[in-house]
Order: structure tokens, then C-alpha cells, then sequence
């Protein structure tokens, strides 16, 4: 990576609520930079990294891991306690599938 803000997701997205465009470096700063021009914003929020970038390593803090070209295995681990699994278990039998199919069905639905 050419630099070192390279590392981190940028993202800028539209957001009805504040009816303006939201940009965010998540796993890197809280918070976020808007603005009513999604090219403006995406500028302010490069430069709003960089700086964070630079008080962390001016302050001695070690930088998070890297979000951006991040690769995924595929797989995560989820609790969700013993009543949730026992219905979901239970669901996933009544439509014929593996509770890791109707899982992986149910969060399609949803991403």
C-alpha cells in the first residue's frame, strides 16, 4: 500500500436522518465528517484519517488493525444463547435445511 491511510475502509454514504453525506473510517476513529457534497466529504474524511493517524503515532499508540483489503475466511462465531439456538434449530428442521444454511438464508435477507 502506497499509504498508510491505505489501510483503513473509507466509506461515504447518503444519510436520510441527517439528509447530508456521512463519512466514516470504521475500526479506526469514532465519529464521522458530513457534508451536503459526497465528493467533499470523502476529501475531508481522507484528510480527517491521516490526522488520526498522525496523533496516534505522535502519542506512541498503536494504530488498529487494517480494515481495507481485509480478507475473510467466511466464518464467525456467534453466541446467541440457548433459547435462540433451540428455536432456530427448530426452524431450520421445519424448512428441510442445516441450521447453517437457514442461518447463512436468513442473513442474506438482511446484508
Amino acid at each position: 500500500m502506497k499509504k498508510m491511510t491505505d489501510r483503513y475502509l473509507k466509506t461515504v454514504e447518503w444519510s436520510e436522518e441527517d439528509q447530508c453525506y456521512i463519512g466514516r473510517c470504521p475500526g479506526l476513529m469514532l465519529g464521522g465528517v458530513h457534508g451536503d457534497d459526497e465528493l467533499s466529504v470523502y476529501k475531508d474524511l481522507c484528510e480527517t484519517v491521516e490526522e488520526w493517524i498522525q496523533i496516534h503515532q505522535e502519542n506512541g499508540i498503536p494504530l488498529p488493525e487494517a480494515t481495507a483489503a481485509t480478507k475473510f475466511s467466511g466464518e464467525f462465531l456467534l453466541q446467541v444463547g440457548e433459547e435462540i439456538h433451540r428455536k432456530l434449530v427448530i426452524r431450520a428442521l421445519q424448512h428441510g435445511e442445516s441450521l447453517n444454511h437457514y442461518c447463512k438464508k436468513l442473513l442474506n435477507q438482511y446484508s
